[in-house]
C-alpha cells in the first residue's frame, strides 16, 4: 500500500552492498564458487559483481568509512559491521544444483526450506559472516 501517491516510487534495486572483512576470500566465494560476474575492482577498497540487472557491491568497510579522495566520485562515507543479507534468484532445480555444488566446495548450509507462498530457500554464509539467501523468485508475490 503505498501511503503517499505523489512521490515516485522506485522501480527496482540497482544495487545492493555487503561489507566484507577479506576481499579475496569474497572474490573466491562470489567470483569462483557461485560464478557471478566481477565488473570492478579496486585493491583493499571494494570488488562489484553484475547480479541480472542489478549490481552487488563488496567492500572493505575501513576503506568506505573515510572521506572520498576523488572529488568527482564525493560518494560519502558509509559501511556496515557484522553480518548482512543478500538473497539471490534461482530456480527450484538450480537451488537443488547450487545446493550440491556449495556442498561439494565445503560450505555448510544454514538453513533450506519452502516458504508459506511455496518457494523455497538456501541459506548459507559468505567468508565474512554474510547471509546469502538463494530463493525462487516468487517468494514476495
Amino acid at each position: 500500500m503505498k501511503l503517499t501517491p505523489d512521490i515516485p516510487t522506485p522501480s527496482a534495486i540497482l544495487e545492493a552492498a555487503l561489507y566484507v572483512d577479506d576481499l579475496e576470500a569474497a572474490e573466491q566465494f562470489y567470483g569462483e564458487i557461485l560464478g557471478l560476474d566481477q565488473i570492478q575492482r579496486v585493491p583493499d577498497r571494494h570488488v562489484f559483481y553484475r547480479v541480472g540487472g542489478s549490481v552487488l557491491l563488496l567492500f572493505n568497510p575501513d576503506q568506505t568509512e573515510q572521506q572520498p579522495s576523488n572529488s568527482d566520485l564525493p560518494v560519502p562515507p558509509h559501511g556496515a559491521r557484522g553480518p548482512g543479507h543478500v538473497c539471490l534468484v534461482l530456480t527450484r532445480d538450480e537451488i537443488m544444483a547450487m545446493r550440491k555444488h556449495l556442498l561439494d566446495w565445503n560450505i555448510p548450509i544454514d538453513a533450506e526450506f519452502d516458504w508459506p507462498s511455496g518457494a523455497r530457500s538456501l541459506y548459507v554464509r559468505d567468508p565474512a559472516g554474510n547471509s546469502v539467501e538463494f530463493a525462487e523468485s516468487h517468494l514476495w508475490t
